[in-house]
């Protein structure tokens, strides 16, 4: 006779579901919202946290890393303020998980997620993949704000958007549905800052790119040392369209980065740029799955990672190609600097392909400081302090320095700068 109990909840999934009952009637929506909202907190409520068990989080358990949670959107809503990272930019603000700003570019609509569940709208979107999709299960549940961005088509914005996520104590959940149309070429800027002891922040994406554009998304991630934030980047894309993704992680306490990317049309290339600078016994997992599932398509992946102290990095990177994807050219790497030896990177590359004519590769590095290019630096008088700097910055820069624009580029090397000398 076989008898199965129960897994008893952790502190952290107790908040959770007991919280729903709470908050079901200040979130928005009407009864397709509400019924969307309900099933995926089902699906939460049978699988919970998952732990190492579970393989697409085998290496950032959950149930052991999430200790406790704070109680759902604290009552500290006042406006927190972050300047731009360009000074040109438009600005979109959510603070404290509450969209508080609009922005006008032409041929861009911004409209307020809050405002679209109210009218029953995004019911559709609000489905997670599986019973291994805790994001989504968490962020469709609880998603109470954001914004909603539609480009029109043949749109050149001269201006860059900036989306900027304030994080403040409690939970946030946010979600920001994107529909591009086709013949655009655009530059967003999503970054993340603050948080506290116990904060949760869900953050999901939803992209649909159409024909001949030219997109590129960064997000840019310094949130509070002991903050928590899960975030999913999810994009299908058209034909003869370019999407590059460059994701540049600097804090937090437990940081998960999904990125799920369908390449739908032909003759199109995703490019995923990923920086992890890594401190103190920080946690932070970027886990990719990008579908090649026509002909003639490419996607490139290059995630640099420098960890010291305590510090625990994760890179999950799977490359699907389906049959019928035919001629397709997709190439991953992944390259890890450790500077302690407490320190711990976790690549796991995958190739799943099943058509017969494809160029696709992976690798994985790891390495420490060459002593030799140290002892160079320092006897022409540059201090340990300063040539190892040097030689941190040689690694990782490049990726940066990839990008077109000057003054992103400049913005983006003072962030790397200051990390240096805040662990130098």
């Amino acid at each position: 006779m076989n008898i199965q109990t129960a897994r008893p909840r952790t502190p952290a999934e107790t908040t959770l579901i007991d919280g729903f009952v709470d908050q079901i009637g200040v979130l928005p929506g009407n009864a397709a919202i509400v019924n969307a909202r309900d099933n995926a907190l089902e699906v939460f409520k049978t699988n919970g946290l998952p732990s190492r068990r579970v393989e697409a989080w085998h290496y950032t358990d959950m149930r052991t890393l999430l200790k406790s949670v704070a109680p759902a959107y604290a009552s500290d809503a006042k406006a927190l303020k972050l300047a731009p990272l360009l000074n040109d930019s438009a600005i979109i603000t959510i603070s404290n998980g509450v969209a508080v700003s609009n922005a006008e570019i032409d041929g861009v609509t911004v409209e307020n997620v809050k405002q679209l569940l109210s009218e029953g709208k995004l019911a559709d979107t609000l489905v997670p993949f599986g019973d291994d999709d805790t994001i989504g299960q968490i962020n469709s549940a609880y998603v109470r704000d954001g914004y909603a961005i539609t480009i029109a088509d043949n749109t050149e914005m001269d201006t860059i958007l900036e989306i900027q996520n304030l994080q403040g104590a409690g939970q946030t959940h946010i979600r920001i549905p994107v529909q591009i149309g086709n013949n655009v070429k655009a530059t967003i800027i999503e970054r993340h800052q603050g948080g506290a002891d116990g904060s949760l922040s869900s953050f999901v994406d939803q992209l649909i790119v159409g024909d001949n554009c030219d997109i590129l998304w960064i997000i840019e991630r310094e949130l509070d040392d002991a903050a928590t934030q899960l975030a999913q980047f999810k994009a299908k894309m058209g034909a003869k369209t370019r999407l590059t993704l460059f994701i540049m992680n600097t804090s937090g306490k437990l940081v998960r980065q999904e990125v799920h990317v369908d390449v739908e049309g032909e003759d199109s290339d995703f490019e995923l740029r990923g920086l992890n600078l890594l401190a103190d016994d920080s946690h932070t997992d970027i886990t990719m799955v990008v579908n090649h599932l026509v002909e003639n398509t490419r996607s490139v992946e290059i995630v640099r990672n420098v960890l010291k102290d305590k510090a625990c990095g994760v890179f999950q990177g799977m490359l699907k190609v389906a049959q019928i994807a035919q001629k397709t050219d997709a190439r991953m790497a992944c390259n890890s600097l450790l500077l302690s030896d407490d320190a711990e990177f976790d690549a796991k590359p995958e190739l799943e392909i099943f058509a017969d004519d494809v160029a696709c590769g992976h690798g994985a590095t790891v390495t420490e400081i060459n002593e030799e290019h140290l002892f160079y630096l320092m006897a022409r008088g540059i201090s340990e302090s300063e040539a190892r700097a040097l030689l941190i910055k040689a690694f990782i820069a490049e990726i940066i320095e990839e990008l077109e624009n000057e003054q992103l580029v400049e913005a983006l090397e003072d962030i790397l700068s200051k990390w240096l000398v805040a662990h130098s």
